[in-house]
């Protein structure tokens, strides 16, 4: 609803009016803005409005976009052109008010109408959500101490065994899928034909339990057939690196969590809904992704779970909010240690994604990518304490 046309606006009279209006903060970071719009702001609007609803409008003996003002009036009826003004006038204002009152509102504002009469100021109220405050904690402290407990990343002989022996069991039991699924192709296969094969007597033994089967012996020759290595030293190297890759991505990610959770404790926030909703709307897109790419739906996979969608939003409430909340503050920090992106980084990771999503919106993939890099910054800087 942004109408660039010049409404021969007054800009003085203008601030003056939203001067008169009054801002109350609410819980929640909810802000309520009241007021009352004049008739002679109003009609500044009419004619426009008038305008707009007369090219749709057919009035016999007239052409279209053609009828007479006072004609489309009636048409029209009194109360539905006022309420069209009344939107119209407050859509274009609104700017100025959010200018004004130095508000960083966040999603749509919700519009209510207090006093509503043709030829009568019009009342409203807006309530909106703004980005709420943070009163960060001492988080280089908070960090310091955190940095000074992180743990070594060490792999043990232990794990390195329970880690092959998994990959030998996980190889059994494909090879068993296989040799089943051949077996079957056979003897279907020999059915067709009318040839009636003997059962071998081993396909009643062949259920037995793949984690107590015995595991054949680790030699060269056998850990050639488990991918591209030509001896068993090179096969433990390559577990080790992986293993040590997966504990090092392991330890990072839960230390990470405890800076942020740390600091999120000692700070004060008052989370708006709406941040919360988006945190959950975007848990439940990445679960369609997932479910979508496994050929399930999201009611299938309640259904398999047996739980409702409401359960579910229950249980990541909190999640969404800690999200929610660790984003407000990695925000905050980025803003007081004046860390920015490096715009050549920037620019390289935005032509990948365009490359790979062609209908992407560029200003919101940069958007996205900026707040990526940024929390990253903000990691390292924590870390580096």
């Amino acid at each position: 609803m942004n109408h660039h046309h010049n409404h021969h606006e007054n800009n003085e009279e203008l601030t003056a009016l939203i001067a008169t209006f009054k801002v109350e903060k609410k819980p929640k970071s909810m802000v309520s803005i009241t007021g009352e719009i004049p008739v002679s702001e109003l009609q500044k609007h009419e004619g426009h409005v008038l305008e707009h609803l007369g090219h749709d409008v057919e009035i016999k003996g007239f052409r279209k976009g053609h009828v007479p003002a006072d004609m489309l009036r009636k048409h029209i009826g009194e109360m539905t052109l006022f309420s069209e003004v009344t939107e119209h006038t407050l859509a274009h204002i609104y700017p100025s008010i959010i200018e004004h009152f130095k508000l960083e509102a966040i999603g749509r504002p919700e519009v209510h109408a207090e006093k509503m009469a043709p030829g009568n100021p019009f009342g409203f109220r807006i309530e909106l959500a703004v980005l709420p405050d943070v009163k960060l904690s001492d988080y280089k402290k908070i960090a310091k101490e955190a940095n000074k407990k992180k743990e070594e990343v060490v792999v043990s002989e232990q794990e390195i065994t329970d880690a092959i022996e998994r990959l030998q069991r996980q190889k059994l039991s494909y090879d068993r899928l296989q040799e089943k699924a051949r077996r079957k192709a056979a003897l279907d296969a020999a059915t067709k034909e009318g040839i009636s094969l003997p059962t071998p007597e081993t396909v009643e033994s062949e259920e037995e339990d793949i984690t107590k089967a015995p595991l054949p012996e680790l030699t060269d020759e056998y850990v050639k057939t488990l991918g591209a290595f030509d001896s068993v030293s090179a096969f433990k190297e390559e577990i080790k690196k992986h293993s040590t890759t997966e504990k090092t991505q392991d330890v990072i990610g839960k230390h990470r969590a405890g800076i942020t959770d740390s600091i999120i404790e000692e700070s004060e926030i008052d989370l708006p809904d709406v941040l919360v909703k988006s945190e959950l709307g975007q848990m439940f897109g990445q679960m369609e992704d997932d479910l979508k790419r496994a050929n399930l739906t999201l009611a299938g996979y309640l259904e398999h779970i047996q739980k409702k969608e409401e359960d579910l939003i229950k249980e990541w409430t909190p999640i969404a909010e800690k999200r929610a909340k660790t984003q407000l503050i990695l925000n905050e920090i980025a803003k007081k240690e004046s860390l920015t992106p490096d715009e050549a980084a920037v620019a390289d990771q935005m032509k990948n994604v365009l490359a790979e999503y062609k209908e992407a919106d560029p200003v919101r993939v940069r958007v996205y990518i900026e707040s990526v890099l940024r929390n990253a910054q903000v990691m390292e800087f924590l870390e580096s304490q």
